[in-house]
């Protein structure tokens, strides 16, 4: 990666990109801390620039089995239990289409117990996903803190989180939303996480894709992470730094490369939905993406929350993940997880 590093200097504009520098002394931030982006960045985070530049000076990447991209396929485990709106959205869209007993499924399971939530779906994304020959990671909260309600303890998820690994998916963390920050808060539910998965939590994906430019990359570091996925628009769809292939980050301040691996995120399913309202504008986003991933011989990493999988009201979002499934089988990507993308690249690069 210090090779890369050094010929990406060499290009001044490229540098900046790639490093984010403007991110260091923005005084620009949301609601939720994050860097807010200008219009201008927005637009041009459709093309990965830096990217690009590599692989016109000579950057060459393969993968397994001769695949020419890579798709990173994660999930982030915000809710396992329905929130009242969403349990009254999904049983009044139920009744609008006649469906009387999802309606009557999906706003009184609590009654039937725990178990029944329609959140607590893995093993139906997981069975859809083997279905193309593709694997994820699920990234599962372990905080006790959050700005809206209480999620879930992960220690009542055990099994679940027994059965994604067991089948060969990745069980990572779904960093809180106080914890990108805060190095105690990192240690303490990787540790908590990796008590109830019983081996070595790598990868990493922060609540809110709360995310601080290069501090949250040198904390994850030092709590023992390979790899991180929150790099990305929480508001928007793209390439923040130019980039679609994972990196190992480089701090600015300390002059010096940071010792993890950053696959970072190129499509969320609600910031996409939120820039392009209608599913054929999503699909066209989202077909455009892979499309300009694959000509680079990258990586391009889609975040669909397991809600959604659980939604009666979102039908179309599930609709355009099988969508996306299906294009990148036919296209012969390779669909896993951020782990074993991770294993590749550290191999490899």
């Amino acid at each position: 990666m210090r090779a890369m590093h050094d010929l990406l200097k060499q290009k001044a504009e490229v540098w900046d990109l790639f490093s984010r520098k403007e991110e260091y002394s923005s005084e620009k931030l949301d609601d939720h801390g994050r860097f807010l982006f200008a219009e201008k960045d927005l637009r041009n985070a459709s093309e990965p620039e830096v990217s690009r530049y590599l692989i016109e000076q000579g950057m060459e990447v393969e993968f397994p089995e001769n695949k020419t991209f890579a798709v990173c396929l994660t999930h982030d485990m915000d809710d396992i239990y329905p929130p009242l709106s969403h349990s009254l959205l999904s049983s009044a869209c139920c009744l609008k289409s006649m469906d009387f007993r999802g309606s009557v499924a999906q706003f009184l399971w609590k009654f039937r117990g725990p178990e029944h939530s329609p959140y607590l779906n893995f093993s139906e994304i997981m069975d859809l996903e083997a279905g193309f020959g593709a694997k994820s990671s699920f990234y599962f909260i372990a905080s006790r803190e959050d700005p809206k309600r209480f999620r879930y303890d992960i220690e009542d998820v055990e099994s679940y989180v027994g059965e994604v690994s067991d089948r060969g998916w990745e069980a990572g963390l779904h960093g809180g939303y106080y914890s990108y920050d805060n190095p105690e808060a990192l240690k303490n539910e990787k540790e908590r996480l990796e008590k109830v998965l019983g081996k070595k939590v790598l990868g990493f994906r922060n609540h809110y894709l709360r995310f601080k430019t290069p501090e949250t990359w040198e904390l994850l570091a030092d709590a023992g992470f390979g790899y991180d996925s929150t790099f990305g628009y929480s508001d928007s769809v793209g390439f923040r730094n130019g980039m679609c292939h994972p990196f190992r980050p480089y701090n600015l301040n300390k002059n010096r490369e940071i010792n993890i691996l950053e696959i970072p995120l190129t499509v969320m399913d609600v910031a996409l939905f939120k820039v392009s309202r209608s599913f054929e504008e999503s699909w066209r986003c989202t077909k455009d993406l892979i499309d300009t991933t694959a000509r680079f011989n990258g990586v391009i990493t889609l975040l669909w929350h397991n809600f959604v999988f659980g939604c009666s009201f979102r039908k179309d979002w599930i609709k355009l993940y099988e969508k996306a499934l299906q294009y990148c089988s036919d296209k012969g990507a390779w669909m896993t997880s951020g782990e074993e993308i991770y294993r590749w690249w550290e191999n490899k690069f």
